[in-house]
């Protein structure tokens, strides 16, 4: 499906989602509460546009930025070095393993204690939710090489560095990005947690003060802005994606489709 076909579908699904919402709540008088329409979510991001998009929207950018970029370049870096020695694979891989093992809302609190309340906080624990998508993403992208290339290159003279720069890099890069628009997604929910923890502006801290005083219309704008800001992250993701690994989009194109007989 072509990308303009996905963008029609999903704005005619989207407006008759909305439709529906707001015709249930009113035929049966949810409580606003309870079940706030559309119109409602709507008006309450208007009428709190100063305080959205002033404070509370950049602190959470602030920290989904940070938090993801500092996760990348950790998490490729620790990849190449897994790829490029076999200890160091065996030695760190199990433990990248293991920390995912354990609910990460169960680590973030220990996160915040260790690095504070301040912006620290929120991006270690930013860091906590994407760095595993990219390390392992990335190491399996870098190990996906074709093998008969690499004998081919090291028969005409390539050395390791090279062989590296020219075939397993670029192999690479598409299970880099698909590791990144995870990462990417997950960036927004581990600084929201952060700021549910204990922070004094951010949309997750917003939210958790909006459902105290069950403001539920405010609650639900502060998540569509959420929703918004993951979703636009992912697509930033697909731009660069398009214009560094145009490749892996061809060879998906290329690809037949289920059901049907090449």
């Amino acid at each position: 499906m072509k990308p303009r076909s996905q963008v029609v579908w999903f704005g005619v699904s989207l407006s008759l989602l909305m439709l529906g919402w707001e015709a249930v709540c009113r035929l049966f008088a949810i409580p606003p509460f309870i079940l706030p329409p559309p119109s409602a979510v709507l008006l309450s991001l208007w009428e709190l546009r100063d305080l959205f998009f002033g404070l509370h929207l950049w602190a959470t950018l602030r920290e989904v930025c940070i938090g993801l970029s500092l996760s990348v370049v950790f998490g490729v870096c620790l990849a190449v070095a897994m790829h490029g020695s076999r200890k160091i694979e065996r030695l760190i891989y199990p433990y990248i393993v293991i920390s995912q093992t354990i609910p990460i809302i169960a680590l973030s609190p220990v996160f915040i204690l260790w690095f504070g309340y301040d912006l620290s906080g929120k991006i270690a624990v930013t860091i906590l939710f994407t760095f595993f998508p990219i390390v392992v993403n990335t190491y399996d992208g870098l190990c996906s090489a074709d093998r008969d290339m690499i004998d081919l290159l090291r028969t005409m003279g390539a050395n390791r560095r090279q062989i590296f720069a020219k075939l397993q890099l670029p192999a690479s890069l598409p299970a880099f990005f698909s590791g990144l628009k995870v990462a990417a997604t997950y960036s927004v929910a581990g600084a929201t947690i952060g700021e549910w923890l204990g922070a004094s502006e951010g949309l997750g801290y917003f939210g958790r003060r909006a459902s105290g005083n069950f403001q539920a219309p405010a609650l639900f704008a502060s998540v569509l802005l959420l929703s918004m800001l993951g979703m636009l992250l992912f697509w930033l993701v697909g731009v660069v994606e398009r214009k560094w690994a145009p490749h892996a989009r061809v060879a998906k194109n290329k690809q037949p489709s289920k059901g049907v007989q090449p």
